[in-house]
């Protein structure tokens, strides 16, 4: 298995003595003596170097007869990143096999929905990853219900159903094989009752600035569909029939892990997710808050760029933010055309106000009181009196048009370059729009909308000058300074809009001499 995605193993040997979380989920460490595969954070007991063996994922140590550590417990390592992203055969594969697509269908469908054979599929996975597509999923199924038994308080009959098992004697067939022990040998003690919300831990490796990622969010939440707190994030899920809410925040109780051991992780509250939809509701929650990604292997990348170098060592941490919903980011985005983010987001809750669905009562204790409206309902909805010109709410009525018909989609198997053709091809979407909507709807870490004023400005010789005497660069300009940053664009324009946000925010708290007041110009970018 030499092209298995493992770090050197003089590095691998390294943090493991060092129990460095920075690799928690780049590599398991095995031992034979045990027939048990741990984090590298482990606070065991450093086994003996004889009886060591690395691997490259939770899937290729199940595969080789290793059984996940009680201890560490595997299941809470984020996923390898790197993996999960970017256009490559395997990581669109791995996307759609987080999407639960290998739970309703054949590994033949997975083939076709990437574009190769079956067995170059397998071949690839086996080539990269150390396991078989059929043993990443089932391993993925199996973790997550083991996180399920040993965190929640959850019937063992409704776990197999959210692990993805058609019945509870098959999921009791395949945990006893994989992990030589019942399912309800996990549960050694009684859980407590959550009131209907059951509250799960979702690891990350470090840094993670929480606090900067709650703030781009804020920005832009939109009331009654979605509330973000100086530490929580809080939004309504679900439909008309079965509505739920979740909460994100940082993990501070008390944990099932050895006290020794950090904890890097946040904490997910969910109310109202039926069973079957409690994994793909997990994995969303990851994409939008990026928990799977690598900052060492990004700001690594970023760091190679002068104006890049000096803000991801004062901000390591920084992330992604996603969407939660597809639509939802790409109607934000229609209407933040050449518009503040503070002006996007009152026109945007006015749509989610007039057009989304009413909630019951017991939700509006949460401060939330409506759905977001879905493309079906906007197709052939009159805008007027939104506040939308009328290009903008024509754009609006198309893009959900094309949504219903399947002329675009978020589907995880589109290259961005196939993403960006189908949604320019839509009258009133441009480049900046489509590379914007594949940045916060699919979380691509590649997406990198150059035509974005606020970025143009950051990148310039004299980051924000006026426009004249070659304070800004052209959005050509931006894309060969971008190049660089290859496949982490998407961060370099994060870590650009963030700087820029604190230069404002700096400038608006210092006291300047009263001189005339310039006339003001209208806002141009949604960033």
């Amino acid at each position: 298995m030499s092209n298995v995605a493992l770090p050197d193993p003089a590095i691998c040997e390294q943090a493991r003595l060092s129990r460095d979380p920075r690799f928690d989920g780049l590599f398991f460490t095995a031992v034979s003596s045990t027939g048990i595969y741990c984090r590298p954070t482990c606070p065991a007991p450093a086994p003996k170097p004889r009886n060591v063996r690395y691997y490259a994922n939770a899937a290729a140590a199940e595969a080789a007869g290793f059984r996940p550590c009680l201890r560490c417990r595997p299941e809470l390592s984020p996923a390898d990143g790197a993996w999960r992203r970017g256009d490559e055969t395997v990581a669109r594969a791995l996307k759609l096999i987080d999407q639960g697509l290998l739970a309703e269908q054949p590994l033949s469908a997975l083939a076709e929905r990437v574009h190769v054979g079956e067995r170059q599929l397998r071949r690839l996975f086996v080539d990269r990853l150390g396991a078989a597509p059929i043993g990443v999923h089932g391993t993925r199924r199996l973790l997550f219900a083991k996180q399920l038994l040993t965190e929640t308080s959850l019937p063992v009959t409704e776990i197999a159903l959210a692990a993805g098992f058609g019945s509870l004697r098959r999921f009791n067939d395949a945990f006893r094989a994989a992990y030589r022990m019942a399912p309800r040998e996990l549960r050694r003690r009684p859980r407590e009752a959550g009131g209907g919300v059951l509250a799960l831990r979702l690891g990350y490796r470090p840094p993670y600035d929480l606090g900067a990622m709650l703030e781009f969010l804020r920005g832009r939440a939109l009331p009654g569909v979605e509330r973000v707190d100086a530490d929580a994030y809080l939004r309504v899920f679900g439909d008309a029939d079965a509505p739920g809410w979740l909460r994100v925040s940082a993990w501070r109780g008390p944990g099932d892990v050895a006290r020794d051991e950090p904890l890097h992780a946040l904490k997910l509250e969910v109310h109202g997710c039926p069973p079957s939809r409690l994994l793909p509701l997990v994995e969303r929650v990851r994409r939008m808050f990026d928990l799977d990604a690598d900052p060492v292997a990004i700001n690594a990348a970023l760091a190679r760029d002068a104006r890049l170098r000096p803000l991801v060592r004062r901000r390591p941490g920084l992330r992604l933010p996603s969407g939660w919903d597809g639509f939802e980011i790409a109607a934000r985005a229609v209407i933040g055309q050449q518009v503040s983010v503070a002006a996007a987001r009152t026109l945007t809750a006015r749509l989610a106000q007039r057009f989304g669905t009413p909630l019951p009562d017991p939700f509006a204790a949460q401060g939330l009181s409506h759905l977001f409206p879905t493309a079906h309902a906007l197709a052939d909805a009159d805008l007027s009196g939104l506040g939308l010109t009328t290009a903008r709410a024509a754009t609006l009525r198309a893009l959900a048009h094309a949504l219903v018909e399947g002329q675009v989609d978020f589907n995880a198997e589109r290259t961005l370059d196939e993403f960006v053709a189908r949604w320019t091809a839509l009258p009133g979407i441009g480049e900046w729009t489509a590379q914007y909507i594949a940045m916060r709807a699919l979380g691509h870490p590649d997406a990198c909308p150059d035509g974005d004023l606020v970025l143009q400005r950051q990148l310039a010789p004299t980051p924000g000058a006026a426009d004249a005497a070659g304070g800004r660069l052209s959005a050509r300009e931006v894309r060969a300074r971008a190049e660089q940053w290859r496949p982490w664009r998407a961060y370099g324009v994060i870590q650009l809009w963030r700087d820029a946000t604190l230069q404002a925010s700096a400038v608006a708290r210092t006291p300047s001499p009263r001189v005339a007041r310039a006339p003001r110009r209208r806002p141009v970018c949604t960033s």
